[in-house]
């Protein structure tokens, strides 16, 4: 891929050249912006689930009186949607390594580096839905 890519660089004229590295550029600003919004996602999921578990004791207690039993379940059920959550960001990130190796690399590099955009963006989205996702999946509220 990358014999292609240099071959296509190096038969192309001063001009496409300049627009290509301004391309190149705005690209790398993007994923740039990109990588910090899916490194939050990640570290906030992962917070979320060392708080929800730091507090298990508390909804827990609830099991034993049958008025309260509603909060430990809903808890419980709560948990075990991050857990799923958890499991949904593994296969988002497995499928968007899949097709980030099978993008076909044309003449047009600037259209295949907006085509890696493309699927950091919908990554960012899919990510960004895992955790109602799982929450419905569950009935957790």
């Amino acid at each position: 891929m990358l014999d292609t890519m240099e071959a296509t660089i190096e038969d192309m004229e001063l001009a496409p050249l300049i627009g290509l590295y301004l391309t190149s550029f705005i690209i790398q600003i993007t994923m740039y912006a990109l990588s910090v919004v899916i490194f939050i996602i990640i570290y906030g999921r992962m917070i979320e689930i060392y708080l929800m578990t730091s507090l298990a004791p508390i909804p827990f207690a609830t099991f034993a009186n049958r008025e309260q039993s509603q909060i430990g379940q809903n808890y419980l059920r709560s948990l075990i949607a991050l857990g799923f959550q958890g499991f949904l960001i593994m296969v988002c990130v497995g499928i968007y390594a899949v097709l980030i190796q099978n993008i076909p690399v044309s003449e047009h590099i600037a259209a295949t580096l907006w085509g890696i955009v493309g699927y950091t963006v919908l990554l960012v989205f899919t990510l960004f839905k895992t955790g109602s996702l799982s929450k419905s999946i569950m009935n957790a509220h």
